[in-house]
């Protein structure tokens, strides 16, 4: 159907309905992080245990950020079980490269060059740091395969059942960091690492079982008017996004890297990785604005654009209550059993990341524009952006401030956001078609 013959009218309750359980979902995957570094933070050293889990987990960025958009790929390209085999074989593809790249780096010596001399491992951690990173190179394909089936739940509303995978998720993961705090076993990275991929695993199976469902008894073999048939037309979209991606994981790993240089390297790690946990778990719940975008916005403009307004208030202010108010302090030491030199040092990074927090669910919206405009390539711009500047401030901050510690990371991260969502906006302004988007495709 041609998207500018019908305007429908979308209800509030129609667009609560949809998101709550994507935002909820998303939240959860956050609090997994948190249910991880609090049973981490619980070991006789807290600091170096966390580092070693942090570091790989940086790196696990590297192979997990390509799959992840194999949810928007799929969500916005397969209609039929003939795009979605099409679909398959490119994520077959990514599979096998990710695979490829764990291996090398788990079993070569390209992996300990990359740990002690990108990341700035001390050489009495490498071992460690690799045991971890050999358990979490199996996430990402567990990651890769929810995300493929989430398309298809999202596309067809059955949004619930992203929030029930991580409810299980979380159930799980939960009751595994009890074993391991009771019988007094969290004495290594590796911990986090097994209880992250058996999670992944649980969230996987909910997915795959869910969309199988789906492919069996409500996707149709073809649908009418549907261009998408072939891996090329998947990769012509997919690309762009891929592109992106490699560009921004090298954030992560970038400010893990400079935060080795710091005054108290083990303390800024620390800080750094709690803070954020903290602050993605504010974030988190928004981080499907983009798919509002996509589902309804040209359905109905004005009421999307009014139910993002409302939204983009929240994490700031949320973010603002935790690193103000005894609420934040109190959570961290009862909830995560952070000591009292770690707590202060997180709150401090805590503070700096409000940028990020009113920041991002703009740029999440100004992306959903981008992609159903079907215009991928302005992210490959956006990301560099993002990129460039992060490890500029990274530099200068070390240069002269390095007694920020776990603040440089959380300075750098949010700035490098700003000025991606600074670039989206120019682009869109300069093509003044922000508010009459071009279709995708027919089908989306």
């Amino acid at each position: 159907m041609n998207a500018k013959t019908v305007k429908e009218t979308i209800t509030w309750k129609q667009l609560i309905s949809f998101f709550l359980p994507l935002g909820l979902s998303a939240t959860l995957v956050t609090l997994s992080h948190v249910i991880i570094n609090s049973t981490l933070a619980r070991a006789d050293n807290p600091e170096v245990v966390i580092a070693s889990y942090a570091i790989p987990l940086s790196l696990l960025g590297l192979t997990e950020r390509p799959v992840v958009l194999l949810r928007q790929a799929c969500s916005a390209l397969v209609r039929d079980r003939i795009s979605f085999r099409a679909m398959g074989v490119v994520s077959s593809y990514v599979f096998a490269c990710i695979i490829l790249l764990g291996l090398i780096l788990c079993y070569t010596p390209v992996g300990e060059w990359v740990f002690l001399y990108f990341f700035g491992v001390e050489r009495e951690m490498l071992a460690a740091t690799l045991s971890v990173y050999r358990i979490l190179m199996y996430v990402s394909i567990f990651s890769g395969l929810r995300c493929l089936f989430h398309g298809i739940i999202i596309f067809n509303m059955r949004t619930k059942w992203l929030t029930i995978g991580m409810g299980v998720r979380i159930i799980a993961m939960y009751f595994l960091s009890l074993y391991f705090i009771t019988t007094d076993n969290v004495s290594s990275g590796k911990v986090g690492a097994i209880i992250f991929l058996v999670g992944m695993v649980i969230e996987a199976a909910v997915a795959i079982w869910e969309g199988t469902s789906l492919l069996k008894h409500v996707i149709p073999e073809k649908a009418p008017n549907h261009p998408i048939e072939t891996k090329q037309q998947i990769f012509s979209f997919y690309k762009p996004l891929l592109y992106s991606s490699v560009i921004a994981v090298i954030i992560g790993p970038s400010i893990n890297a400079m935060l080795g240089k710091t005054t108290h390297i083990h303390l800024a790690i620390s800080s750094f990785a709690i803070a954020g946990s903290l602050t993605q778990l504010v974030m988190s719940f928004f981080s499907y604005i983009h798919q509002i975008v996509l589902n309804f916005y040209r359905k109905d403009a004005v009421r999307v654009k009014k139910f993002i307004l409302l939204l983009s208030f929240i994490p700031g202010a949320l973010i603002a209550i935790l690193a103000y108010t005894p609420i934040g302090p109190w959570f961290m030491t009862h909830v995560m059993g952070v000591n009292a030199e770690l707590k202060q040092a997180s709150l401090s990074a805590m503070r700096i990341f409000m940028i990020m927090t009113i920041v991002f669910p703009w740029l999440d919206y100004m992306n959903g524009i981008i992609m159903l405009r079907g215009q991928t390539k302005i992210m490959v711009f956006s990301q560099s952006a993002n990129a460039t500047i992060t490890v500029i401030t990274l530099f200068v901050a070390i240069a002269t401030v390095p007694s920020w510690n776990g603040m440089i990371g959380a300075l750098a991260q949010s700035v490098g956001m700003l000025a991606e969502l600074l670039v989206v906006i120019y682009v869109l302004k300069r093509t003044n078609d922000v508010q009459q988007p071009n279709q995708l495709q027919e089908n989306m």
